[in-house]
C-alpha cells in the first residue's frame, strides 16, 4: 500500500476559499481506482495548516491519480490561492496489527 502525508499551510481564509476545490477533490478521488482512502483536515488547534492523508492500492493507482483531471484542477486552484508552503511525504507500508489488540 502506498501512504501519502501532506500538510499544507496557508491562512484560514485561503483555505475557505479552497473549500469547493477540496471537496471535488476529495470526492473525485475516492471514486478512482485503486484509493482506498482520500481526506483532507484542518489542523483543530491551528486552522492555518491542511492536512491530506491518501491510501492507494498500489503505485500504478497513485500514478494514475497523478494524471486525472481533478488533479490538474485542484491544482490550478492552489495555483490561484497560493499556499505559504507544501509538503508531502510518500511512504510504501504494510498494515499491521494496533498494539493490544
Amino acid at each position: 500500500m502506498i501512504v501519502i502525508n501532506a500538510r499544507i499551510t496557508a491562512d484560514p481564509e485561503t483555505i475557505r476559499t479552497l473549500q469547493p476545490a477540496i471537496a471535488a477533490m476529495e470526492t473525485a478521488s475516492r471514486a478512482e481506482p485503486g484509493c482506498e482512502d482520500y481526506c483532507f483536515s484542518v489542523e483543530l488547534n491551528d486552522p492555518g495548516v491542511l492536512r491530506i492523508t491518501e491510501r492507494w492500492r498500489d503505485m500504478a493507482a497513485l500514478i494514475a491519480h497523478f494524471a486525472t483531471p481533478h488533479m490538474t484542477r485542484f491544482g490550478a486552484a492552489l495555483g490561484a490561492h497560493p499556499p505559504k508552503s507544501v509538503e508531502a511525504r510518500c511512504y510504501e507500508a504494510n498494515e499491521v496489527p494496533l498494539p493490544g489488540r
